[in-house]
């Protein structure tokens, strides 16, 4: 098994590290993860949450979409861990170049990290469909039945639902900050969902660290695996 010791060497000799989270990063703040057990998809809905946060079902049922998105996804209350802070800590000391993230909480830049990639989009940013004003989060939460704009339109958040494709740009940024990276820490991921699992593939640098509960098919690429909590792990790792 890896050691603290081992992944603080790995820190102390990297310029460039990228880290690739997932909802493991964010459970460690009280954020359901919808795809575990225990998780949202346990919850009793008339729908199956994969199926409610689709692209067709927002726009079939939109007001549905949004009793369930009030309820389980705002988690607005939520504050960032130990991993989001010491992340944060690891950009401003220069190690750290970017964060790649399939959450959508805002909570890495709530914690101070300055060039996040967000997959799958956040739900503190929401948009009129029709003219395309900004809306908050809590001007969602505060709302009832479907959201709509001054102007007549539905807002939507900035969200990637089922069936949608990830925004370009985003998908672009991160994965040039993979492929310059010299080390790349994967955490809270099963990376079995996909295409997000797929940019570790694009790492060319020299050593892989994952972090994650539970096994994951990329465990024996990895240089170093940790099967444990990733803010208690990297709360221990010495900045400076």
């Amino acid at each position: 098994m890896s050691t603290v010791e081992q992944l603080q060497k790995v820190i102390d000799n990297s310029k460039r590290i990228v880290f690739f989270g997932g909802a493991g990063v964010s459970t460690e703040s009280g954020i359901p993860d919808f795809r575990s057990v225990d998780g949202l998809y346990n919850q009793k809905y008339d729908y199956p949450p994969e199926q409610i946060l689709s692209h067709t079902f927002f726009e079939r049922k939109t007001e549905e979409f949004y009793r369930f998105y009030r309820d389980k996804m705002l988690c607005l209350d939520k504050k960032p861990n130990k991993a989001h802070l010491k992340l944060a800590e690891l950009e401003r000391a220069g190690k750290l170049t970017a964060v790649v993230t399939q959450n959508i909480d805002g909570l890495h830049q709530a914690a101070g990290s300055k060039r996040v990639y967000e997959l799958h989009g956040s739900v503190l940013r929401n948009y009129c469909r029709k003219c395309r004003k900004f809306y908050g989060a809590e001007f969602i939460k505060n709302s009832e039945g479907v959201p709509r704009c001054e102007c007549g339109g539905v807002i939507k958040p900035d969200v990637v639902l089922y069936e949608e494709g990830l925004d370009d740009s985003v998908v672009n940024g991160a994965l040039n900050a993979i492929m310059q990276a010299d080390t790349l820490i994967i955490a809270g991921t099963s990376l079995t969902v996909y295409p997000a699992a797929g940019f570790v593939r694009y790492f060319r640098g020299d050593t892989v660290v994952l972090i994650n509960r539970d096994s994951t098919p990329f465990d024996s690429e990895a240089d170093l695996v940790f099967h444990e909590s990733v803010g208690a792990l990297l709360d221990q790792i010495k900045v400076g």
